[in-house]
């Protein structure tokens, strides 16, 4: 069979030069436009991508570096036992001569062994005892 009588391609003769002669050029304002969309989406990607950068290396900073609020112990520990008492015990009137209960330094309360607790700003700040007790470091435990 000879390519001349080929009804198959005769047809798709016939379809290409329907094609060419309905065939325009695009007008150069669409060409335009549909660069600018392509270019805009680029730099939405990028800034997209670059957002994801970011936040993934300060998420990954942020892991690293060490939480200072938390981690840091108090500057002393207390004892987990009791405290030991360290004033005197109370002596009866009688007990020692020449002794006196007005006649001793120590106030009548043990000496406080740990801070008072810290005011808060609705609270008004707490005076000094009137009577001074006695300093006392214990050693470590």
């Amino acid at each position: 069979m000879s390519e001349a009588h080929d009804p198959l391609r005769s047809l798709f003769k016939e379809a290409a030069a329907a094609g060419q002669s309905r065939a325009r050029s695009v007008p150069p304002s669409y060409i335009t436009e549909r660069g600018e969309r392509v270019r805009r989406r680029r730099i939405v990607a990028l800034a997209v991508g670059a957002c994801l950068v970011f936040s993934g290396t300060g998420a990954a900073v942020a892991s690293l570096v060490p939480d200072s609020t938390g981690t840091t112990g108090p500057a002393t520990t207390p004892s987990p036992g009791p405290s030991p008492r360290l004033s005197p015990s109370p002596t009866s009137p009688g007990s020692s001569p020449g002794s006196s209960p007005s006649s001793t330094n120590f106030p009548s309360s043990p000496p406080r062994t740990s801070l008072p607790p810290t005011n808060t700003p609705s609270e008004s700040p707490s005076t000094s005892p009137a009577t001074p007790g006695r300093s006392v470091s214990l050693p470590p435990p």
